[in-house]
């Protein structure tokens, strides 16, 4: 009776609880629907949340849930963005971080995050700076105070018309003096006649123009003064300016990766005096000025954070066995005991024995032998089992960079032995296996969100043990597959075909009747056992970050000639390098860098 009560009060509960599952599951989808009509997409995305948790399997719960959960976090970024233009990093953070929390597959949102930490850790960096410069010593304030290299600076740059038939340094003090510049020419340069004629040109690419005929180059010596020589080696060694800047790579991580980037600047811009500092994971770089301006854009175009990805891996291995057994197990062996009636143990005279004779045999019946004979019986068992193991396992991995995986156990494994001393115990050495899900995956990030996935997947346990030479070890079944797969950002790769199928039939019983159909499970049994082992895996990569290339990476730049490496700004219409039509110039964070001894050639329209 009272087991009764029980099972009464366990249905009841259920019968109960379920409608209420129900009805909380509704009544926070009602919540978040009035929520959405009012624009509080936080509580909205809270109320759908809560529906979606009570009730998992439904669409229409699924579907706000989702729908909501991109809404939320697109509000926090655009909050966040918003901060961050009115110079509140820190609130800013705080926005993104939460679109990230409700949203963790928005990938902009990630990229917002790592821009604001970067902007951050560069305000930090400008305090830390600002804090130093106030206790530095005058040794560092001189070292901070280090100017950079000499620049000419233009009043104005006007278009000019020339037509000169003179010596190469009348024209040069003929350009200075229309200009508003001072030249200094080399008393060891003796300037040949030349015909000398160019139209509505600035002055910068006259001074190019003029460098290229005449086969000389120039070099700023201060803002309203250059120095004038022959274009030679010799002379380039001696008056060209050296400047020194120390790069910070951002992205690179290893002294390989360090001397990669040092040898890509090297080979491109022709410089020779390279430091790499490992440590501070930097390059101190020496050359011209121009190489300098070109060296920091090279850098910026491969200074590049490598890409990420996140891998679901999910493995499903399915195990089923199914045993029959039907017949009869019939005796196949008898017993017979000599036992005859009326034999006693003792005798006359002065023989004794068991009371059995030579005589007791020609008197033996029927009812003098006893035979055993073990019973039979009949069986029919029918046993079917089902084994389903999931595992789900996540691996973060960066572009070209090898991930692994190892969910199981160490097994010894007995490599070899050896005797310590003469006559000495033996030791035996032992190494460890790895046992259970093995993985290893290298992915390759490409464009169009697609990734390369270069996978090694190992399934194997202990099957059993053997003994070799007196000592047991452990036999290793062994599943693996290696794989390579090309696949889009969330596109789910199923690997199959790992299958085990074994099958084992026997039959006992007494030879020849259990041939014959039907009649053979009265004389004999007959066992059947199938078993199966499947395993499936299933990849699913999930680009987190990319490898950012932009316009201004891929534009080509003019670095010059095969012998000399020469810097050139872009002008626009309005014929000021670097300034938008009808914009104000900008005032660079740095200084400007000097002409080129032998600029490239750039015409600029009369205005």
């Amino acid at each position: 009776m009272r087991r009764l009560r029980i099972v009464f009060w366990m249905i009841l509960i259920g019968a109960v609880a379920v409608p209420a599952v129900a009805r909380r599951a509704e009544t926070a989808y009602s919540a978040g629907a009035r929520a959405e009509k009012n624009n509080d997409y936080d509580a909205a995305f809270e109320a759908y949340k809560q529906a979606h948790d009570e009730k998992p399997m439904d669409p229409k719960f699924m579907a706000a849930f989702l729908r909501m959960r991109f809404y939320a976090s697109a509000q926090h970024i655009k909050a966040g963005e918003v901060l961050r233009d009115g110079g509140k990093l820190q609130e800013a953070m705080a926005e993104f971080r939460l679109a990230t929390q409700i949203d963790p597959s928005n990938f902009g949102a990630m990229q917002e995050v790592r821009k604001t930490t970067d902007l951050i850790q560069k305000q930090a960096l400008e305090m830390e700076n600002s804090v130093r410069a106030k206790v530095s010593t005058s040794l560092e304030k001189a070292a901070q105070n280090a100017d950079g290299p000499a620049a000419l600076e233009l009043a104005a740059n006007t278009p000019l018309s020339l037509h000169l038939s003179t010596t190469v340094d009348s024209v040069y003090k003929t350009i200075g003096k229309l200009a508003g510049f001072n030249v200094l020419i080399d008393p060891e340069y003796k300037a040949p006649k030349i015909n000398f004629e160019l139209k509505d040109v600035t002055v910068r690419d006259a001074l190019a123009m003029l460098a290229m005929q005449s086969k000389t180059f120039w070099r700023p010596v201060s803002s309203n003064t250059i120095m004038v020589t022959s274009d030679n080696g010799g002379k380039r060694k001696e008056l060209e300016q050296n400047v020194m800047r120390t790069f910070y790579l951002r992205n690179a991580a290893t002294p390989a990766e360090l001397q990669q980037a040092a040898g890509t600047i090297k080979g491109i811009l022709d410089i020779n005096r390279i430091q790499v500092t490992p440590e501070q994971r930097s390059l101190t770089v020496r050359g011209t000025p121009d190489q300098m301006i070109l060296a920091a854009k090279l850098i910026e175009d491969i200074d590049k954070p490598k890409s990420e990805v996140v891998i679901d891996v999910t493995v499903m291995e399915v195990s089923r066995s199914r045993l029959s057994t039907i017949g009869t197990n019939p005796p196949t062996s008898a017993t017979v005991t000599l036992s005859p009636i009326g034999s006693t143990s003792s005798g006359s005279g002065s023989g004794s024995g068991s009371g059995i004779t030579l005589n007791t045999f020609t008197g033996l019946t029927a009812n003098d032998v006893q035979v055993s004979i073990p019973g039979a019986s009949f069986a029919a068992l029918a046993s079917d089992s089902n084994t389903k193991v999931i595992q789900r396992p996540e691996i973060r991995a960066i572009d070209s960079e090898k991930s692994t995986l190892k969910i199981g156990d160490r097994v010894p494994i007995a490599t070899g032995s050896f005797q310590s001393g003469l006559g000495g115990s033996v030791n035996t050495q032992f190494q460890y296996l790895d046992v259970g899900v093995n993985i290893d995956i290298t992915p390759y990030v490409h464009s169009e969100h697609e990734v390369t996935l270069k996978m090694s997947l190992e399934i194997s346990s202990v099957t059993g043990v053997q003994n070799l030479g007196g000592i047991s070890q452990p036999t290793i079944g062994q599943r693996r597959i290696e794989h390579e797969a090309r696949l889009m950002d969330g596109e789910v790769n199923l690997i199959g075909g790992i299958l085990e199928d074994s099958e084992s039939k026997s039959l006992s019983g007494y030879p020849w009747l259990t041939k014959i159909p039907i009649l053979k499970y009265l004389f004999g049994q007959e066992t059947k056992d199938r078993s199966q082992n499947e395993i499936v895996f299933a990849i699913t990569p999930h680009i987190i970050r990319f490898n950012e290339v932009t316009d201004d990476n891929l534009r080509m730049v003019d670095i010059g000639t095969g012998t000399n490496v020469t810097y050139r700004a872009r002008e626009n219409k309005a014929g000021v390098a670097g300034a938008d039509p009808g914009q104000p110039v900008p005032q660079p964070a740095e200084p400007q860098p000097p002409i080129a001894a032998t600029p490239a050639v750039t015409r600029s329209s009369k205005p």
